[in-house]
């Protein structure tokens, strides 16, 4: 399976000056990307195509040619990405058209070469009937795979990306207990397994995490605003804020990696084949327009990060052979399985006037899990045993 890797390295200080004109080249590349496109559109009225897009920029550019076609692919990606937005109905979102000043490079299959003591040689490419020295770079671990593809990136701090195959494969598919399993701001994970077994993994620690970065960078710009915008305190302030930011950003994918594995493990401790989680896309759009939520919810619901959660889970999951599967999970959390009447409900408890009790989120789970298998809500036993994770 192909998996990803940081690493830091080691370089000369001039390794590391080319290092960055490398990021520069590669920003020089995406903005003629764009400004081919453009012009490509205007012209014949539709996009230009990936062959014409890598005819257009090869050679042009001081860098090794399959770093160049990595930066013409991220764009076409990006493009693609869009129109299926788009296509979905999501109008807020625009196709590329932001200039860079850097963008990271990549180097793929015959531009880098490993050494048996850390050492990696990063080709720059032919230019001028000449090729040029390679960049060297050193490192004191690299991960035990075939590697890929190597990315030069810069957060604070250079590193390397590195993707590998670690030569594994992916476990079969064998039918197992299928799993229902309700997202939230709260508790990150909300879990019912059809055996009777549930979960709840609470997503506090990530919610601190946002808290803290919000005061933080709102202190920040209270004092940048005071200052004269392109002055040396503003800009102070302004390496303040990404400092802030590149570390939340560290901060939180740890949590959510941490999250996302214990509910894996949980699954596979249960038997687990499919998992069938309910689709949130859009919940927090529009909350301040529609004034369906206080300001302060509408923040909550803006820093909750379902989308990483599922994207974390799909890869975890697919590695141990558990299918997962989104479905519509309209009124889940405010139907009762009992009597079939819908209430919203503002506690961790939902109770009906039938008198069925059950926590929110493990309700709303079983509900999903309910509508996925029987295509209905229908009620389920009261779980046998119900697990409380948190992060350490």
């Amino acid at each position: 399976m192909l998996r990803g890797q940081k690493v830091a390295f080691r370089a000369s200080k001039a390794d590391l000056e080319r290092l960055r004109a490398c990021n520069r080249e590669s920003a020089r590349v995406w903005n003629e990307c764009l400004l081919l496109a453009k012009e490509h559109f205007l012209q014949h009225g539709r996009w230009i195509s990936k062959s014409e897009l890598q005819k257009q920029t090869k050679g042009r550019f001081h860098l090794h040619s399959q770093s160049i076609q990595a930066v013409c692919h991220q764009y076409l990606f990006a493009r693609q990405s869009a129109r299926a937005a788009i296509q979905k109905g999501h109008r807020h979102v625009r196709y590329p058209y932001k200039q860079k000043t850097f963008f990271n490079t990549k180097w793929a299959k015959d531009g880098f070469t490993i050494h048996e003591n850390g050492k990696i040689t990063l080709s720059m490419g032919i230019h001028g009937g000449k090729r040029e020295k390679p960049i060297i770079v050193y490192v004191s671990q690299l991960p035990q795979g075939t590697i890929k593809e190597i990315e030069c990136c810069y957060d604070h701090g250079w590193y390397l990306a590195i993707t590998y195959d670690d030569g594994q494969e992916a476990k079969a598919y064998q039918p197992g207990h299928a799993v229902g399993v309700d997202l939230g701001e709260i508790h990150t994970i909300g879990a019912f397994c059809e055996n009777g077994q549930a979960l709840l993994i609470t997503g506090r620690k990530v919610r601190s995490l946002h808290r803290l970065r919000n005061k933080k960078l709102a202190e920040i710009q209270r004092r940048q605003s005071k200052c004269q915008k392109g002055s040396r305190q503003w800009k102070k302030y302004e390496r303040a804020k990404k400092c802030i930011l590149s570390k939340s950003e560290r901060q939180l994918r740890d949590a959510l990696h941490k999250t996302t594995k214990q509910f894996v493990d949980w699954c596979r401790t249960q038997s687990v084949s499919d998992v069938y989680i309910g689709n949130v896309e859009g919940v927090e759009r529009n909350t301040r327009k529609k004034k369906r939520a206080s300001r302060k919810q509408a923040q909550k619901l803006s820093n909750w990060s379902f989308g990483k959660t599922k994207k974390y889970l799909a890869y975890k999951l697919a590695q141990h052979g558990i299918r997962l599967k989104e479905i519509d999970e309209s009124y889940t959390s405010q139907t009762c399985p009992v009597c079939r009447k819908r209430k919203k409900v503002s506690g961790r408890i939902f109770a009906c006037s039938c008198g069925y009790e059950e926590h929110r989120d493990i309700h709303g789970a079983r509900n999903i899990l309910s509508k996925a298998l029987h295509q209905e809500i229908l009620p389920w036993p009261a779980p046998t045993k119900l697990t409380y994770l948190r992060i350490a």
